[in-house]
């Protein structure tokens, strides 16, 4: 294996400084079955010399078994490991892979494109900062290309790179590749994607993935690879809003009680005053701790033990927040809904739900409609969700719970939905707006339709920050 640094030959220390500030950026490679996903990141990792010797010398002992490219070699046997995947040349399960340039580090989620696996899509896509879908030239865009798309427009995920791949079967075409992007961008437009690049690659052949393809002069722009490195994501981070959900509380002496996580969004320092949810008790932070030290202030994504002056109840399941900008404390809510259990969602059912660190039960209330990904039209009076449906439901749990809009705080806004008997993950969720609860309707004699008319008026009234566009 090469490195891309020659710092690793003549100065370690200076080289591992270098990566450990490096940035990481988490994508993932989705769309119709066959479109070339694995071996697209096997491109990658092959044309930036970032295999090793041992692994490719086993992909080639592979490729001769169960090679699906001729007398190339494979790229996919480096994604997919399991037996099962390397003997139909079909994805499954996610499989990550971990590559570093010299201008970024990546974790790549390959998700399988069968629509019995899409439940497999929305897990590896839910912590990505951005998408590759491809599109295969000969068939242009397909159901799971409108249906991944939607999940990673549910989930949030801000920038997509739209690889139109094996146009060396379409003799590298220009008109093909205007086509399908014209296509696509009607696709886009209707799910609000606004930061979206079309790339014309071979994946077979390495055009346009890593080095610039000499069979399409026409195209101008930057290759797959430069889009990777380039791809800012600063401005993605949420610095304002403090959430801080608290995961364990570490208590190892009389002398001392901490309270452990990871900074969610926000920027939290020492001295600042916090407010606990859903309790609504105050303290100031005293100090800041890792493993490595006391910190001033942290960030996003750091993973912390929190100290306050006064000693109030905070639990796992808690959330600490700036009183500025707190986060709704309720127990019902709208959300969108991907259903990727075989047993249809059923209302009335009581289900387990996990809100970042809190864990609770619930039920769904009401099933709003479902949504055709082919379309985007509303399917009103359904009963029920299926196996991959996406729906807009309404949910009430058990007792309070702290959350955000999902399209303003991914990470305290999504939840996962359990069901309580098998213990197994049925369904994924992304909050849209709080609801008036059941138990709070003053006037029994008032139907639940009735305190939905005044929906509106309650989100004005007290949360008028909510300003979000709705898919």
């Amino acid at each position: 294996m090469s490195h891309q640094s020659e710092l690793i030959s003549t100065d370690i220390e200076a080289y591992l400084n270098q990566h450990e500030n490096k940035d990481m950026l988490r994508f993932l490679t989705c769309g119709n079955v066959d479109d070339g996903k694995s071996t697209l990141i096997g491109r990658l990792l092959f044309d930036t010399n970032l295999i090793y010797e041992d692994t490719l010398a086993a992909m080639h002992k592979d490729n001769d078994r169960v090679g699906n490219a001729g007398e190339a070699l494979d790229l996919a046997l480096l994604v997919d490991g399991l037996q099962s995947e390397r003997e139909q040349g079909i994805t499954i399960d996610v499989a990550y892979r971990y590559f570093s340039t010299e201008k970024r580090k990546f974790i790549i989620a390959d998700c399988p494109g069968h629509e019995q696996y899409t439940r497999n899509m929305a897990t590896g896509a839910s912590t990505c900062d951005l998408a590759i879908i491809l599109i295969d030239a000969r068939r242009g865009v397909q159901t799971q290309t409108r249906r991944h798309s939607f999940i990673a427009s549910l989930l949030g995920i801000k920038h997509i790179v739209v690889a139109i791949n094996k146009m060396d079967l379409k003799e590298y075409s220009r008109e093909v590749f205007d086509n399908i992007r014209f296509e696509y961008q009607q696709l886009a437009d209707k799910l609000n994607l606004h930061n979206v690049h079309f790339v014309p690659v071979s994946a077979l052949n390495g055009d346009n993935v890593v080095n610039r393809s000499e069979h399409m002069p026409w195209y101008e722009g930057p290759t797959l690879m430069e889009i990777l490195e380039s791809v800012e994501l600063v401005e993605d981070e949420n610095l304002t809003d403090l959430r801080f959900p608290v995961q364990y509380v570490n208590r190892p002496n009389l002398d001392f009680r901490g309270f452990c996580g990871t900074l969610a969004s926000g920027v939290l320092r020492h001295g600042d005053t916090v407010m606990t949810l859903p309790s609504r008790k105050t303290s100031k932070v005293k100090s800041i701790i890792t493993y490595e030290g006391e910190l001033q202030e942290a960030f996003p994504g750091d993973a912390i033990t929190v100290t306050l002056e006064d000693e109030i109840d905070v639990s796992r399941g808690d959330t600490l927040v700036d009183p500025a900008t707190p986060a709704v404390v309720g127990k019902a809510f709208s959300a969108h809904v991907v259903w990727m259990s075989e047993k249809p969602l059923i209302t009335g059912k009581e289900y387990g739900f996990k809100l970042g660190t809190k864990v609770t039960t619930g039920y769904f209330t009401n099933i709003q409609h479902e949504i055709d990904v082919n379309t985007l039209d509303t399917i009103p009076g359904t009963s029920s969700l299926d196996l991959n449906s996406i729906g807009q439901v309404d949910i009430e749990l058990t007792e309070d719970a702290v959350f955000d809009r999902y399209c303003k705080l991914p990470n305290t806004g999504a939840f996962a939905i359990i069901d309580t008997l098998t213990n197994v993950t049925v369904g994924a969720g992304m909050i849209l707006s709080p609801k008036p609860s059941k138990n709070e309707i003053s006037h029994p004699q008032k139907s639940y339709n009735q305190a939905e008319k005044n929906l509106n008026r309650f989100i004005r009234e007290n949360y008028p920050e909510w300003e979000c566009r709705e898919i």
